[in-house]
């Protein structure tokens, strides 16, 4: 099964918390054990796994990020201008890969799943294929 999202980014750089519709989408195609890939089509934008409980999580990796890959640079040569948001999206990655247990996400006390937005704000898809087991 696979399932293509929409979302529209509200900012320049966001990490948007995609953790239920993930969730819905596998009690909605009732999957009891298996698998499945969360995985953003973009080159500016990715997918990652961490903490959803305080929100001062996501403000301090944005920062973070933006001190590591500063949005200029005197010796970036990409003609957009967003090299930056490539930086980014290549050290998080496009993709996740979740376990589902008993018809849920098995993820940790405090962990959410993030769309990771580096070039926004823009309408952006992100794709889950869900690998059921039968067990």
């Amino acid at each position: 099964m696979l399932r293509k999202f929409s979302i529209q980014t509200k900012h320049h750089s966001e990490m948007v918390d995609i953790t239920k519709l993930v969730q819905d989408f596998i009690t909605e195609e009732q999957i009891i054990n298996g698998s499945a890939v969360v995985y953003s089509a973009h080159t500016t934008a990715g997918i990652t796994i961490n903490e959803n409980a305080d929100p001062d999580v996501k403000t301090d990796m944005l920062r973070r990020f933006d001190e590591i890959f500063p949005w200029t640079h005197e010796l970036d040569r990409h003609a957009e201008g967003n090299t930056a948001a490539h930086m980014k999206t290549s050290t998080v990655g496009t993709s996740q890969f979740i376990i589902i247990d008993n018809r849920e996400i098995l993820l940790g006390t405090w962990q959410g799943i993030y769309f990771c937005e580096f070039d926004g704000p823009r309408n952006r898809n992100f794709y889950v294929k869900i690998n059921e087991r039968n067990d």
